[in-house]
């Protein structure tokens, strides 16, 4: 190009960008580098990405609110609100929810829910429970007030003993709720209140089998649910009956657990002295739990008699002479005299030992309440025993004929004893840490039927309960009832007799068909028996080794006997023949023959 030509040229564009308008300017600039065109997108990216996010935010955050209000309110809703919503009643849950009537939940009737002090695995709230008990214990240890008579029979209240509340004369009127046309699961077990489904049965259970409280009755109920639903048992290790028991109970006491061959225990129910942590290696994490409990008054009546073998117990003639005396045949570091004192405290596998200060054992008594309460949710109480089961059944979401049962391990009454009111206060002062367990929960177990099923609900269930029992007493029984040990007709079903207790059992009634049969069978079965059997069924071929190993200690037992009834014979005609030589031919036949009868 030439040079002028060059001149023009630039003038012209001089004059171009002079010309034009600032916008178009700037823009132009912006675009002359691709680097700054880059720039400029990335810019507009990101300010368009954070508006996202802060919008997101924001949308979020008013959602969690409305879920949060929506769940409080639900919360609130009566029992009969509780159904499963249809997809036509979706659009209305909000005017649902704003028509709620505010009501307290621990007053809805058979809803499953813990709080923070029921749940086992939580340490909160456990502090303010132990400082409640506390105070609560310091107010009610008191004397206790003076009796009629100078009795006090075992079948009665006793003294200082929390009382039942009169049940109430009217019974509060239940709204049903509209029928639903929805189909529930087979499986759900539905209210008697209302007819709506409600909970699902449980089926991880741990029952600590506590001694001379019914527990036995307990056990065999949990057997028949069991084997009904096909649930496997945590079982005693090589066919025993109890969980190596007084030991503390460890997770290899249970057949199955170090050869891994059962993947799932359901139920845990024998014997046992409990073992927080080592039960939760066993059982899985949503396992219930519960107990029962028994006067100590009464309760250690039956001790005495059934264990009155053991050291505390086998120097005196009565329970009487063992409380004037001051307990002092007593050892605690002697093996089997736990079952002496305080042996609820220690079958929850806490230190039984009292303190004699009260202050100590105020503050004793609140730890072991404490203890007890953060490991099971409910506590039975075994002289109330059919409101036990009742609410047991509903805390277990079972029917009422899973809970049915006729009374085993139970003594005769030509074995019990009365006792004066001054020795029941001794026993009071004796089991000092039992009594103050067994007041705390008397009272718990009526302040949970108060808060679930309500006094008159439960006293119709009771009512129900009982007349299905007395339709399978006169069904299954001869007799109608249970009798001695010596006039039970199969073998089979006889009791373990131990110590002076007379324990009774029962006779089948002839003519049933077989499923009425087996049924029977097994609400009489004690619980040695029953406990066998389930071994079996569980672990057939170690069953059969453990027989066949019995089969050869029983022969070489009664081979070494044979020989030394033999020896015994032949040395006792021997001397006689040494002492008068005129009858050795006789003397002489009469060992042959002798050792002929004995072979």
């Amino acid at each position: 190009m030439l040079p002028h030509q060059r001149i023009a040229g630039r003038e012209r564009r001089t004059f171009h960008w002079r010309t034009a308008s600032p916008w178009t300017t700037c823009v132009r600039v912006a675009c002359c580098s691709r680097l700054r065109f880059m720039w400029f997108a990335l810019m507009v990216l990101t300010v368009l990405c954070v508006a996202l996010q802060m919008l997101g935010v924001v949308r979020q955050a008013r959602s969690s609110k409305v879920l949060k209000l929506v769940s409080e309110q639900l919360v609130g809703m009566p029992s009969e609100m509780h159904r499963p919503v249809k997809r036509k009643d979706w659009g209305n849950v909000w005017s649902v929810s704003a028509a709620i009537v505010e009501e307290p939940l621990e007053q809805q009737p058979f809803i499953q829910r813990k709080d923070k002090s029921e749940n086992p695995h939580s340490e909160e709230g456990r502090d303010q429970v132990l400082e409640d008990t506390r105070k609560t214990l310091s107010s009610t240890t008191k004397a206790a007030p003076a009796i009629e008579g100078n009795k006090l029979w075992l079948d009665q209240d006793f003294p200082n003993q929390p009382q039942r509340p009169a049940f109430p004369k009217r019974t509060p009127e239940i709204k049903k709720p509209p029928p639903s046309d929805d189909k529930t699961d087979t499986h759900t077990v539905k209210s008697l209140v209302d007819d709506t489904v409600m909970c699902q049965p449980k089926n991880h259970i741990v029952f600590l089998k506590t001694h001379k409280t019914a527990s036995s009755t307990i056990l065999n109920i949990l057997y028949r649910y069991g084997e009904n639903h096909n649930l496997t048992f945590a079982l005693p290790l090589n066919m025993h009956s109890q969980l190596f028991y007084p030991a503390f109970f460890a997770a290899h006491f249970v057949e199955g657990v170090r050869t891994h061959s059962v993947k799932e225990f359901h139920i845990l129910c024998n014997h046992m002295r409990f073992s927080s942590q080592e039960v939760r290696k066993v059982m899985p994490k949503d396992t219930f739990y519960f107990s029962i409990l028994r006067n100590p008054v009464a309760m250690m009546e039956s001790l005495f008699v059934y264990y009155k073998a053991i050291p505390a117990f086998r120097a005196v003639k009565s329970l009487e002479e063992f409380l004037i005396q001051g307990g002092r045949s007593y050892n605690a570091s002697v093996p089997n005299n736990h079952y002496a004192r305080n042996i609820l405290t220690f079958d929850f596998g806490l230190d039984n030992t009292a303190p004699e200060n009260d202050t100590e054992l105020n503050k004793r008594s609140a730890e072991v309440i404490a203890a007890v309460e953060h490991d099971f949710p409910l506590i039975l109480i075994s002289e109330y025993f059919d409101e036990s089961l009742v609410l047991l059944k509903h805390a277990l979401c079972w029917s009422l004929d899973d809970v049915l049962s006729f009374r085993l391990n139970s003594r005769s009454e030509r074995s019990r004893r009365p006792l004066s009111a001054e020795i029941a206060e001794r026993l009071k002062e004796w089991n000092s840490l039992d009594w103050r367990l067994y007041q705390h929960f008397n009272a718990t177990f009526w302040k949970r039927i108060d808060s679930t099923l309500g006094r008159a609900k439960l006293q119709q269930e009771v009512e129900l309960l009982r007349a299905k029992r007395r339709k399978l007493e006169q069904m299954c029984l001869q007799e109608g009832g249970a009798v001695d040990p010596a006039q039970v007709q199969d073998s089979s079903l006889k009791p373990f007799q131990y110590g002076a207790a007379v324990i009774q059992g029962y006779n089948l009634r002839l003519g049933l068909n077989n499923d009425t049969r087996q049924l029977c069978h097994r609400l009489i079965t004690p619980e040695l028996q029953y406990t066998s059997a389930l071994y079996t069924k569980q672990f057939p071929q170690l069953a059969a080794a453990h027989a066949a190993a019995a089969k050869k200690i029983a022969a070489s037992r009664n081979t070494a006997v044979h020989r030394a009834v033999k020896r015994n014979i032949e040395t006792n005609v021997h001397t006689a023949m040494m002492n008068n030589t005129s009858h050795n031919n006789t003397n002489k036949v009469s060992v042959d023959e002798q050792l002929t009868r004995f072979s």
